[in-house]
């Protein structure tokens, strides 16, 4: 079974059955506020370069992988993995450049983070991604979309589990939106708080219709 824990803003790790850990967006935490990610990765992938999701330096051991904005289909070891290329903004990239999402196929689940999306999905897009088990999706605004256009898409994509990232937490130097922003509109799904920033899952334990809000440490 695969674990999933967050390490504050679009940083999460995924560890593998066989322990191995693969960290998306990792940040160093002293540009944003918060603490760093105190982890040791055996590859990184980045949807983008820019400094708060690019921070490989901080958690790469000394051996591993960097994939940065890879289109198209590869593999992390023997995960499949699926990059498509959106924009970080609502004018084509003109603004703020463009994101590579990742869908990630872990031990029978399908794994979407999509970056600091700035825009919905066309239907293209969609049918591209899916199917998507559990997407990471940011809900803060200001840089990527907001809490109402992040529940759009949830529904778009028919996503079993939302896990919301990018917001604002305490500490945090950027002007972000608050989680409870998101929330408020979730009237259709499960909100499970867990309590801290680790979640380990099994397709067959995955809830049908669920928000999984982490607890960063």
């Amino acid at each position: 079974m695969p674990t999933i824990r967050w390490h504050g803003h679009a940083c999460f790790e995924l560890i593998d059955s066989k322990g191995r850990s693969i960290v998306i967006d990792p940040h160093d935490g002293r540009s944003i506020g918060i603490k760093p990610p105190n982890i040791k990765a055996d590859a990184v992938l980045i949807t983008h370069e820019h400094f708060d999701h690019n921070a490989y330096n901080v958690v790469l051991k000394k051996d591993g992988l960097v994939y940065s904005m890879k289109v198209g289909k590869f593999n992390v070891f023997e995960h499949d993995v699926l990059g498509i290329k959106a924009f970080h903004d609502k004018a084509k990239g003109r603004r703020r450049g463009e994101v590579v999402m990742y869908r990630i196929g872990i031990e029978g689940i399908n794994i979407l983070h999509v970056g600091d999306l700035g825009h919905l999905l066309a239907d293209e897009e969609l049918n591209a991604l899916k199917p998507v088990d559990v997407a990471m999706l940011p809900v803060g605004g200001t840089f990527t979309i907001d809490a109402n256009e992040a529940h759009q898409l949830s529904r778009a994509l028919d996503v079993r589990v939302v896990i919301p990232m990018h917001y604002w937490v305490e500490g945090i130097n950027l002007p972000l939106a608050p989680l409870s922003d998101f929330l408020k509109l979730i009237v259709d799904r499960e909100v499970i708080n867990l309590g801290s920033n680790s979640w380990t899952v099994s397709k067959d334990s995955l809830p049908s219709r669920a928000v999984v809000v982490f607890k960063l440490k």
